[in-house]
């Protein structure tokens, strides 16, 4: 198999405290010898991780197994998973910023089960494609501040914010929340869109926005406008472009790509 140098964007600071995890880990179980280093490993984990490169690809330009790339992969996971944010510590961090932005984004993943309509839950009708819901916090400036645990593609993104206890939280810590309009009805701390108003009884038709509304609406679009930063680099990296692994994987890749953008 041929190999060949290539580079990837990703912070030092990520990748030294990815390495220490490991080199922790190993001397924890009093590892004597490995086929690669703490810092040869991490470089593999950020690999599958920014560049999405399959078991096969890693396990030739590391020249080793690809039994040894998915336990290689499947430890670091589990020791980032310590230290992925709870909810809790992430509204923590939104009461020092101004506001924060909630957007949900679709993660798509091809590894769903499609006898007996299993594959349903995960079939998002905006989307046209299977996928996981999950719901991202940011600060003003669009930086990441916390990605919820994957969803099945079909639930709302309401619902999946009422689910996982994020609208509940931000409205209890009074954090003004800009969202897009599927966060309708979310509460006084969540601030959307103003939409038409009811029909008009002598028309027919929807009123129309008022010049004073329309103002409302684009000065309110464009601070909520950095939230695509988050959701765009979240798809930067590139596994979670498209998961080829199962749903139950996938919370695992989300917790880990977090922890990387976070120490970044």
């Amino acid at each position: 198999m041929l190999s060949y140098p290539s580079g990837m964007s990703v912070s030092t600071r990520a990748m030294s405290m990815l390495a220490d995890l490991l080199r922790g880990r190993r001397a924890q179980l009093g590892t004597r010898w490995r086929k690669l280093d703490p810092g040869r490993q991490a470089l593999l984990v950020v690999a599958r991780l920014r560049k999405g490169e399959t078991y096969a690809d890693l396990a030739g330009g590391f020249g080793i197994g690809t039994t040894t790339v998915y336990r290689y992969l499947s430890e670091a996971f589990d020791l980032l998973a310590v230290l992925a944010p709870t909810l809790a510590e992430a509204i923590e961090v939104a009461r020092g910023k101004a506001h924060v932005i909630l957007d949900g984004t679709l993660l798509r993943i091809d590894r769903v089960g499609i006898v007996g309509g299993r594959d349903k839950p995960f079939y998002s009708g905006k989307h046209k494609c299977h996928g996981v819901n999950v719901q991202v916090i940011a600060d003003p400036a669009g930086r990441l501040i916390w990605i919820s645990p994957p969803l099945p593609g079909a639930r709302h993104d309401m619902g999946a914010a009422r689910e996982h206890g994020i609208i509940d939280a931000v409205n209890a810590a009074g954090i003004q929340t800009l969202a897009d309009t599927a966060y309708q009805g979310g509460g006084p701390a969540v601030k959307v869109p103003q939409r038409r108003r009811r029909l008009d009884p002598d028309t027919g038709r929807k009123r129309r926005l008022t010049a004073d509304q329309k103002e409302v609406n684009t000065a309110h679009a464009r601070r909520r406008g950095p939230g695509e930063r988050a959701n765009a680099e979240i798809k930067n990296w590139k596994v979670l472009r498209k998961i080829r692994s199962s749903p139950s994987r996938a919370h695992a890749l989300v917790r880990a790509v977090q922890v990387l953008m976070l120490a970044s």
